[in-house]
C-alpha cells in the first residue's frame, strides 16, 4: 500500500451525498458498485490497522507490572493522525469514482484461464 498520507490528500473526511449515476457508470448496478466499494474499504481498513500497529509497536515498552503506563507524545500524535483520517468507506468510494479501483469477477477469470488452456 502506498503511504496513506498521500493517498487521502484532498478527501473530505465528512460524509456527503453522491450521484448514483457516477457510482453505477461502470457496473450499471448499484448493488454491484457498493459491493466493490465495500471490499475495497475492508482492504483499506486492514491496511490502516496494520500500518498503525506497526508504527505503535516501535514505542512498545515491555514491563513487568500492568500498572505502569507510559505516555509518549509521538505515540499520541500518531494515534490522533489516524483518528482524523477519513473513514475507509469514504476513501474507497473516492477511489472508485476516480477509477482507481480494479475489479474482476472470479467466474470471468476462471473462464479466461480455461480459454487460454484450449
Amino acid at each position: 500500500m502506498s503511504d496513506i498520507k498521500t493517498q487521502v490528500q484532498g478527501i473530505d473526511p465528512s460524509v456527503s451525498a453522491r450521484d448514483i449515476h457516477t457510482l453505477v457508470a461502470d457496473t450499471e448496478n448499484i448493488y454491484e458498485s457498493l459491493a466493490i466499494i465495500t471490499k475495497r474499504a475492508k482492504q483499506i481498513s486492514v491496511d490502516l490497522k496494520r500500518e498503525l500497529h506497526h508504527k505503535l509497536d516501535e514505542f512498545a515498552v515491555v514491563s513487568d507490572t500492568i500498572e505502569e503506563v507510559h505516555e509518549n507524545k509521538e505515540q499520541i500524535e500518531i494515534s490522533k493522525f489516524y483518528e482524523r483520517l477519513p473513514n475507509p468507506v469514504l476513501i474507497a468510494t473516492e477511489e472508485y469514482v476516480k477509477g482507481n479501483v480494479y475489479n474482476r469477477y472470479k467466474d470471468q477469470v476462471e473462464r479466461e484461464d480455461e480459454d487460454s488452456q484450449h
